[in-house]
């Protein structure tokens, strides 16, 4: 029989606001933590006092280092002190790093390979080159620094979709790459497609959702500037996720702008319940991003029966293979194009789309996910055989 595997994830935060991949960590880290054969620590830091996205899973250990110094959680000082005592103590057999560029980071690969424990990277979108585009002075300090010597000391990278493994060898990096997807938790994705649901009352107002953070990355000024052209009486665009960094501003003003608030709608920042209830109200989904290495969202929307919209930023091919969506260049006029298709279906034609696309999105499932993640720690450890989803080329 097998040993018991115990694995210690690193991440910066664990704060709501943080963005898809807090989230992403907490339910992966849940549905590893209900897996036997595997003890699961998570490992974080933060100001005391602050909010934290909930686990669902009682066997995770969570382990949140408090600090009252900002500069300190700047530097990573008291995870570093924590990570050291737990290794000291009762060290993990693996170190599960999710993210870079932060002095955290830097300090989950540097000790673990100071102690011999393999590190698993998972960038999490950091390595597309738009993502090192942004705040590209910093990024190369950091990586002249520290980051590259961490990168080309990891064990082995996990990559989302091929999109993202292409950008990890693009930076010249050998190491085997594991290509999984996140997942998505169904327990409240039902809607549209089934047969109980009631149709559409003429004349209702449809609702096209953007639900995601709002920041520039995410193509929110290219999605106004096309729906300005688009925008039709009996139709809204409501915009919902945490104002990140004041963008908001400028996504009210250019609606203003355009003359188009009236047809535009902010739902605030939205979780549990609420959401849910947004993407169930939607009758399309949009994300105009301009790079993602997975986006979650997509996922969500389509466990939730609704067409999806994207941009070839996030990877999402499958939209097009499997008839439940629109995987389009990045810019004003291909949302044009696919808002104008997609708006003039007709609502039993959007709910066919919606119908196959929860039924293709059923293969990320979180549970699944997991047991492939366990062959890959597994193999990391030499107990077990080269998984499929290894890439070694």
């Amino acid at each position: 029989m097998a040993s018991k595997i115990s694995v210690l994830h690193a991440i910066a935060g664990l704060h709501p606001r943080s963005g898809g991949t807090t989230r992403v960590v907490v339910d992966g880290a849940d549905a590893l933590a209900r897996q036997p054969g595997l003890a699961v620590t998570l490992l974080t830091q933060a100001v005391p006092g602050s909010d934290m996205l909930a686990s669902s899973c009682p066997e995770v250990s969570r382990d949140v280092v408090e600090s009252e110094s900002r500069s300190a959680l700047a530097l990573g000082l008291p995870f570093r002190r924590k990570l050291w005592r737990i290794i000291r103590a009762a060290p993990p057999m693996l170190i599960h790093n999710h993210g870079l560029w932060v002095p955290l980071n830097h300090w989950a690969v540097s000790m673990g390979q100071r102690s011999g424990i393999p590190v698993i990277v998972q960038p999490h979108g950091m390595l597309e080159p738009w993502a090192l585009s942004h705040k590209a002075l910093k990024k190369r300090f950091a990586m002249a620094f520290y980051q590259r010597r961490d990168l080309e000391s990891a064990k082995l990278f996990i990559a989302t979709a091929n999109m993202e493994y292409e950008s990890i060898r693009a930076l010249g990096l050998r190491q085997p790459v594991a290509v999984i997807p996140n997942g998505v938790l169904f327990e409240t994705a039902t809607r549209s497609g089934d047969a109980a649901v009631e149709p559409v009352p003429k004349g209702a107002v449809r609702s096209a959702l953007f639900l995601s953070r709002v920041h520039p990355k995410k193509g929110i000024l290219n999605l106004l500037n096309a729906w300005a052209t688009v925008v039709q009486q009996g139709w809204r665009l409501q915009i919902a996720g945490p104002d990140d960094g004041g963008h908001l501003a400028e996504v009210m003003a250019l609606a203003r702008k355009l003359e188009i608030d009236h047809a535009v709608e902010y739902l605030g920042e939205l979780a549990g319940e609420a959401k849910t209830r947004a993407y169930l109200n939607a009758d399309l989904f949009v994300l105009p991003t301009f790079s993602e290495n997975f986006g979650v969202v997509v996922a969500e929307a389509l466990a939730h029966g609704l067409p999806v919209i994207t941009t070839r930023g996030a990877p999402w091919e499958d939209l097009v293979t499997h008839r439940c969506g629109w995987w389009v260049d990045i810019g004003v006029e291909p949302l044009v194009q696919s808002l104008h298709e997609a708006i003039t279906l007709s609502d039993d034609e959007r709910r066919a789309m919606g119908a196959r696309g929860r039924a293709y999105v059923q293969r990320y499932n979180w549970d699944d996910i997991a047991c492939q993640t366990i062959e890959i720690y597994r193999w990391a450890l030499g107990q077990g055989p080269q998984p499929a989803c290894v890439r070694t080329d």
